[in-house]
């Protein structure tokens, strides 16, 4: 039995709780958070769990074989490696850290140790993004041409991170476990429509070595919540709406023909290819669950999981890339 500790008990910390409680192989023996009054809400639903207001005197506890960290994006990397000297492994939420050379650090540090180090970007493992990726390694959607997301709501507004750290992170974590090569250049441009704090809405594009380019839409201002993605394959075409309750995904077998034959280059060379549309079965398994099983299993075995914190590393590159080139008002920034 793997004994995690979870370090914040705000908005994500109780998902944490009640996943790594419920998840075999695992429960949680204690919760650290300096505001008394979250702590009494965990007193109240799990009475067997210990209360802990100082961090480290978490991280001096015998019953406490990992951490689970749902803090500020600017102390992920200072609690990451404090935790890793302590022999602690550690989960961190989204993103890894607030920058890639801090990344690395907390990297070397996991190195050292010889402990297990994960970034719980969590919609890899819903079952929707799964399926996407089983049709994308399977060959059935082609080579992927495109990928296009609408992310926005009335949202959150976040005072220490952009829009792009808060809600563009999901996607940049779809496309690396989905795309067989990394962005190499970023535009980006953005907006802050509050006095004196981050952009709360933003545009993003991605480029590949490769015919893949991505776009990305967030925003916290629009009136109505969307969470839609198009992926555009050359042979198949997915539409993956995640506020569906049923068939969030549906697979077009819709494309384009190119003409190819000499003599008719001074035709129109583009046909239309239209086909069938099927909504697969997903798996319903929630994905914190999915995400918190990985996270045991890669401590108790040592096996690499899917969101392992090289490929976290690789996101905030991005996310550094894409903040550089809004304040260049949208100039193309490479990413490394």
């Amino acid at each position: 039995m793997i004994k995690v500790g979870i370090v914040g008990y705000g908005y994500w910390g109780p998902n944490l709780v009640r996943n790594f409680m419920e998840v075999e192989g695992g429960m949680v023996s204690a919760v650290c958070d300096a505001r008394p009054e979250r702590l009494e809400l965990v007193k109240s639903r799990y009475p067997s769990i210990a209360l802990v207001t100082d961090f480290d005197a978490l991280l001096s506890r015998k019953d406490v074989d990992a951490l689970a960290l749902a803090t500020p994006v600017s102390t992920h990397a200072s609690l990451a490696i404090q935790a890793l000297k302590a022999g602690k492994h550690v989960l961190v939420e989204k993103p890894l850290a607030h920058s890639y050379e801090a990344c690395q650090q907390v990297i070397e540090e996991a190195e050292r140790q010889g402990l297990a180090l994960m970034v719980d970007h969590t919609f890899p493992y819903t079952g929707a993004v799964r399926k996407i990726k089983e049709l994308v390694d399977s060959g059935e959607l082609g080579e992927i041409l495109y990928y296009h997301s609408v992310r926005v709501n009335l949202g959150l507004f976040q005072h220490d991170i952009s829009v792009v750290w808060d809600l563009a992170v999901h996607d940049l974590s779809i496309i690396e476990v989905l795309a067989s090569e990394h962005p190499i250049g970023v535009s980006a441009t953005g907006m802050s429509h509050v006095e004196g704090q981050p952009e709360n809405v933003a545009y993003m594009t991605l480029f590949f070595p490769g015919k893949t380019i991505a776009h990305i839409h967030v925003d916290w201002l629009a009136p109505v919540k969307v969470r839609q993605t198009l992926i555009g394959g050359s042979k198949k075409m997915v539409v993956y709406n995640d506020l569906e309750a049923t068939e969030k995904i549906k697979v077009y077998d819709h494309g384009v023909v190119l003409e190819t034959d000499p003599d008719s280059i001074y035709d129109m060379r583009v046909g239309y290819r239209t086909g069938d549309m099927w909504a697969p079965k997903l798996d319903d398994s929630e994905a914190l669950r999915t995400m918190a099983r990985q996270f045991l299993r890669a401590i108790a075995t040592g096996e690499r999981p899917l969101t392992h914190a090289e490929s976290g590393a690789r996101i905030v590159r991005v996310l550094e890339a894409a903040t550089e080139s809004i304040a260049g008002r949208g100039a193309l920034v490479p990413v490394a």
